[in-house]
């Protein structure tokens, strides 16, 4: 059973949350709290990209951006996983310098500093050296970076399927159960 945190980040991108959010509704058998915050620029794209979010039906714990009391503020809080889906460049800089202005980046500073699994989902395109140098300090530090890169093979239908090839490997690298496209099978 995992404590997870999910950051929604300002980047575009919104459909990978709601896929990751919506499959991880969908596993409750493996999780004993999912602690949810999303910035002031992931709920205007959420908006934009895919239209009035209905939080409230998922089981999870949403926390405001600067709710300091949020139990994965703390390390002793133990949640051993954290994704940020979709990262921005801003979110990810932040959180590759130590800058822990909000929850999202107090978590993932948290996260990092227990050595627990950060996995990180960025978006943007194309990427400057600072962006690319930026990546290497998280890894460096034991971070995880996912681009949100579809794979095609599974030949996908639509833009939740598209997606959830991208989601698909968060969750493998979350250390989740689920049934997936796996090459060779």
């Amino acid at each position: 059973m995992k404590k997870l945190v999910v950051a929604i980040a300002g980047s575009s991108g919104s459909i990978y949350a709601k896929v990751l959010l919506d499959k991880l509704a969908r596993m409750p058998d493996q999780w004993d709290a999912v602690g949810v915050v999303l910035s002031d620029n992931a709920k205007v794209n959420w908006e934009l990209e895919i239209g009035p979010a209905a939080f409230e039906d998922y089981p999870f714990d949403f926390y405001a951006k600067n709710d300091f009391y949020a139990p994965f503020a703390s390390g002793s809080a133990q949640y051993d996983t954290m994704i940020v889906c979709p990262c921005s460049m801003g979110t990810l800089a932040r959180i590759a310098t130590g800058i822990s202005n909000d929850l999202l980046t107090r978590a993932a500073d948290v996260v990092l500093k227990e050595r627990r699994r950060l996995i990180l989902v960025p978006r943007d395109t194309p990427l400057s050296l600072i962006h690319i140098n930026n990546m290497k300090t998280v890894t460096e530090a034991g971070g995880i970076i996912c681009p949100a890169s579809p794979s095609f093979y599974s030949k996908p239908k639509n833009f939740e399927e598209l997606a959830a090839t991208v989601v698909d490997r968060v969750l493998d690298l979350a250390g989740l159960d689920l049934t997936s496209f796996r090459w060779g099978e």
